[in-house]
């Protein structure tokens, strides 16, 4: 008999702890409703005692997204489980997650706490947080490294005081399978009443088996695993929700497990977070990767044409992609383009339909074929552009072999118009140039990426920039033909994140900058 398998995404608290990745209110919510929409089983938003952004985030989730719990991660103190609930409390399932360290080099040297104050502290919150919800889960922090015993006498007293969900986690990855699958075995079998709760894993990928661990873990009888999308996470990340999901539905005879995920959204997903996160997806990434269906072998291609389950053990299609077909283009009508859109998966307002066709038609002009991929580029490119203080005006480059690259810049800025002109390395460094000069700040250049979306000579291009300021990092993206312009765009919408933050950047007044001029 197949069991379920309940997924618990952590992308928008583990995943978001990556370095680089910084995340607004925005773009969590977007991220959010996709999980919704790929059938997650809770959502874990994040950690509300962490900041203020952080409660905000968890507050309009829980009440935007329905139809799938809503957690948020609260340490053993009745502060942080207050201020978790506060953000919950309008959700349809909450989910108070609280945690503690129960390893001996955790309680010795991060808690300085002994093994009797850690259990005490521990059922302490779990009865406080039922207070509020039915639904706690409780984790034991770094539990592969703790005492099996302790952790049995502590699951136990936790399931005692409320804990509906009880959490193993391999907290730095250094677990192997069969270990791992034997310590989730020993739990199950010694902690009491474990058949009336669920018994969940959250593994990290710091040695690379964070999937073959929670896959053990399953097998051992775990009932929710706890992942990222795209394997996103701390150090070397999570354990990817993708991999797991397509390893016990493509291999349900050997696992006898299933989940609820929508697996047709598992790419798009996966897109939508590479996008807002600024992280890309490594082209050999299993299941998502742009090589996970590509055959260049030859005896690999002549099997595929033949038959494909010679070398595919799943079809593109189970994870929404599609065969790149050329079906719109400038005569195309927006009947055509909303039936395009609605095949996608997309459902749309009126007013962002006719939005987005507008800027369709306009790319069709000046592109000859569009794929499905240059349409989702313009979704994720007209995200919240409203709300942004600086929008570009135009740009003007100048470049060649016996010339040094010169970029004119005019902005907006809050109504404001400015600009100016910078030299550079080249026409992308001048353009950057000149928009800090304009603006009268200077911010570090941490990364600068590009690449080709789509096929052929007049393909999209996608630019990733991430900029710092003090500690802070702040990632902008955009697509477009001309990758340079691209650039001005990206590098603007990571300068439009460091203003709206909270506290964030405050800029010279226009005639300061003028007579700094």
């Amino acid at each position: 008999m197949e069991r379920k398998i309940n997924i618990f995404d952590t992308t928008l608290r583990d995943g978001e702890q990556s370095a680089g990745v910084n995340l607004n209110i925005s773009e969590k919510l977007k991220i959010a409703q996709q999980l919704a929409k790929l059938r997650v089983d809770v959502i874990e938003a994040g950690f509300p005692i962490a900041s203020e952004g952080d409660f905000e985030a968890v507050k309009t989730i829980s009440r935007e997204v329905r139809d799938v719990s809503v957690a948020a991660l609260a340490r053993a103190e009745t502060k942080d489980i207050d201020r978790a609930w506060e953000a919950l409390k309008t959700g349809q399932n909450p989910r108070i997650h609280t945690f503690i360290a129960t390893s001996d080099i955790h309680m010795r040297y991060k808690l300085g706490l002994s093994p009797e104050e850690v259990l005490e502290k521990a059922v302490m919150a779990v009865k406080y947080a039922a207070g509020f919800t039915k639904n706690v889960e409780f984790s034991a922090e770094d539990a592969f490294r703790s005492d099996p015993d302790f952790l049995v006498r502590i699951f136990d007293e936790a399931v005692k005081a409320g804990a509906s969900i009880i959490n193993i986690p391999d907290t730095v990855g250094y677990a192997t399978p069969e270990e791992f699958g034997a310590l989730v075995r020993y739990i199950i079998d010694r902690v009491q009443n474990t058949g009336q709760v669920e018994v969940s894993v959250h593994c990290h990928n710091d040695l690379g088996m964070a999937v073959a661990n929670s896959l053990a873990a399953v097998q051992a009888g775990a009932t929710q695993v706890e992942c990222t999308v795209n394997g996103l996470g701390e150090r070397a990340g999570n354990a990817a929700l993708e991999e797991i999901v397509m390893a016990l539905n493509t291999r349900k005879d050997h696992f006898s497990a299933y989940t609820a995920i929508n697996t047709r959204q598992i790419y798009r997903t996966s897109r939508l977070v590479s996008s807002l996160t600024g992280f890309p997806v490594q082209p050999n990434k299993a299941v998502v990767g742009i090589n996970a269906f590509a055959h260049e072998s030859g005896i690999h291609q002549h099997g595929v044409l033949q038959e494909k389950t010679t070398y595919e053990i799943m079809t593109p299609e189970s994870i929404g992609l599609t065969v790149n077909s050329i079906v719109l283009g400038k005569h195309s009508g927006r009947h055509a383009f909303e039936d395009k859109l609605k095949k996608m998966g997309y459902q749309m307002t009126r007013e962002e339909i006719n939005s987005l066709f507008t800027k369709f038609k306009a790319l069709a002009d000046r592109k000859k074929n569009i794929y499905d991929e240059d349409i989702e580029a313009l979704i994720d490119a007209g995200l919240d552009t409203e709300k942004r203080p600086l929008h570009l005006d135009y740009f003007q480059v100048s470049c060649g072999n016996n010339s040094h690259p010169t970029s004119a810049v005019g902005l907006v800025y809050k109504g404001e118009p400015i600009h100016e002109a910078c030299i550079g390395n080249g026409p992308v460094d001048a353009s950057f140039k000149a928009i800090e000069k304009a603006l009268g700040i200077s911010v570090i250049l941490e990364d600068y990426q590009i690449k080709s979306i789509t096929e052929g000579k007049d393909a999209m291009g996608e630019v990733i920039v991430r900029i710092s300021e003090g500690n802070r990092v702040f990632t902008g993206r955009a697509v477009s033909i001309d990758v340079i312009e691209a650039s001005i765009k990206a590098y603007i919408e990571a300068l439009n994140k460091m203003f709206m933050r909270p506290g964030g950047h405050i800029m010279p007044s226009l005639e300061t900058r003028k007579e700094a001029i």
